[in-house]
């Protein structure tokens, strides 16, 4: 079963660096973590940048589909029920 999106909400940990979303599978919630490492291979981002919250989340919003297709995948293939799961660069 591919997981569904229909939150566009998005969060960012800023003690850990990453941005949070969620993805459902059926009634379901999975939550996801990308870190700002992985999303550095997506778009222009200096994780020493001023204002690192705002471009982080910017580098998400516009790669929010191939995250999301790599979310689906990452979560199909675990098949352990697990209820999160953190993306790294090695699942882009």
């Amino acid at each position: 079963m591919k997981l569904k999106f229909p939150n566009v909400s998005r969060n960012y940990d800023s003690t850990r660096n990453r941005v949070q979303f969620w993805g459902y599978d059926g009634v379901k919630e999975v939550s996801f973590y990308v870190g700002a490492d992985a999303l550095q291979k997506l778009g222009r981002l200096s994780l020493e940048a001023i204002d690192i919250e705002r471009r982080v989340l910017s580098v998400f919003d516009a790669a929010r589909e191939h995250i999301h297709g790599v979310a689906d995948k990452v979560y199909c293939r675990s098949r352990t029920g697990d209820y999160v799961h953190c993306l790294g660069p090695t699942d882009f």
